[in-house]
């Protein structure tokens, strides 16, 4: 029975081993992809000058801890005008909050949804946003703060997965052609997110 037991969490470490190894492949995959992206000469994204000697966006290395099962919690409320680097507003909408722990601490984010501009109790699509920022903005991240993406139906009884290795910088980092929603104030994290990321230029 001892053997059998042994057996048993020897093979759940090289199962949780190889779901390791492969979700950092995928962290891998999606930033080549990106790195593609930005090289696109057709998107606009960057000068011709900066293409040519992109070497890939700079980011911190992928690390499990920043990967955190939250607790979801729906509250919605009015729709509003989210301030933007431009003149810009999109509509948007508080759909919920995000409470979970990091380094020993519990954290708490907002989540926002996207309304139609015509029809403000109309979602824009299935998509929620997750814009903060963190202790890191002040040196190796861009200063107005990193972006998260998620589908409605990641939200699974209550339950969220933040990543933060998959946050991203909006397009105002790289160019100041576009609009870009501003951090609310109550997305500010009293910790160092150093993952995703990080800032474009030092």
């Amino acid at each position: 029975m001892k053997g059998l037991l042994t057996l048993c969490v020897l093979w759940m470490g090289a199962f949780s081993a190889f779901a390791q190894a492969d979700y950092v492949e995928s962290i891998l995959k999606d930033r080549a992809t990106t790195d593609s992206f930005f090289r696109d000469t057709s998107k606009h994204l960057l000068s011709q000058q900066e293409i040519d000697v992109f070497e890939g966006l700079r980011y911190y290395a992928i690390d499990t801890s920043f990967r955190i099962v939250a607790i979801f919690k729906k509250k919605t409320k009015k729709a509003f005008e989210m301030p933007t680097s431009t003149k810009r507003k999109p509509i948007y909408r508080q759909y919920g909050h995000v409470k979970f722990k990091l380094n020993g601490k519990k954290r708490k984010l907002y989540i926002y949804q996207q309304m139609t501009a015509k029809q403000k109790g109309i979602p824009a699509n299935d998509y929620l946003f997750c814009p903060f920022r963190d202790l890191t903005n002040a040196d190796s991240s861009y200063g107005g703060g990193r972006y998260m993406d998620f589908k409605l139906e990641s939200i699974q009884k209550n339950t969220m997965l933040i990543d933060f290795n998959t946050c991203y910088n909006p397009y105002c980092a790289y160019s100041h052609r576009y609009s870009c929603p501003i951090t609310p104030r109550e997305n500010t994290l009293d910790v160092r997110i150093e993952a995703g990321v990080k800032k474009w230029h030092d």
